[in-house]
């Protein structure tokens, strides 16, 4: 994706974050009649500079036979946005403009559906999203539970590339980004408050803006 330098994010911890933060996502693949998306709920595995994406999509998705035939693919993690008035900058001639983060991670997939590779996606989901609902889900019938395991596929992606834009007014002065993060931070909408709280993480608005964002 399109990214100035100064929206940039280099800190690769700083990626794995707002991933994590925000893991309802887009899994876009490429087929012979164009692009294939999916939104699906994928958690992460990160080790070091080394990361890897796991999810299910339900069978009758053709998306895990895309991944089959193409196994490169692009996952896009979107978090809070915002409008952000002019009104909140010191000169007037500037315009509206739109503040986000997003991380995008290209890799290559492989799909799986045996059972055991299923459960243990099953069961790191839950754990991340609803811990209490394993005790639920092991008191179920075990003909229930493989009917519902038959009607998903598994799939892990391998990263070759992470691109992250935290898109945050790195370049207007400090006064404007304190402006931005007092009048975003009134809003109760969670994805308008949402972006004075990344802004906030990444120290706009004060001495502490990190480094390579100027």
């Amino acid at each position: 994706m399109y990214i100035p330098e100064h929206f940039r994010v280099r800190d690769h911890a700083d990626a794995v974050a707002f991933m994590r933060a925000n893991p309802f996502s887009i899994l876009v693949s490429q087929t012979d009649d164009g692009p294939f998306a999916t939104h699906l709920p994928l958690f992460l595995r990160a080790t070091g500079d080394q990361l890897t994406i796991r999810g299910h999509v339900a069978k009758a998705n053709p998306h895990w036979r895309h991944l089959e035939n193409q196994p490169q693919c692009l996952t896009i993690f979107h978090g809070p946005h915002s409008y952000i008035s002019p009104s909140l900058y010191a000169t007037r001639e500037v315009v509206p403009t739109w503040n986000y983060g997003a991380v995008h991670v290209y890799g290559n997939a492989r799909v799986f559906s045996s059972p055991e590779a299923l459960l243990e996606v099953l069961h790191e989901l839950m754990g991340i999203f609803e811990p209490a609902y394993a005790e639920q889900w092991a008191g179920l019938s075990q003909p229930y539970r493989e009917r519902m395991l038959n009607h998903i596929v598994g799939f892990e992606i391998t990263a070759t590339r992470i691109e992250a834009k935290f898109k945050l007014g790195q370049n207007r002065t400090r006064e404007e980004q304190t402006n931005m993060i007092a009048s975003l931070e009134k809003a109760e909408d969670t994805a308008v408050s949402g972006v004075a709280s990344l802004m906030r993480a990444q120290g706009l608005g004060t001495s502490l803006q990190k480094k390579e964002d100027r």
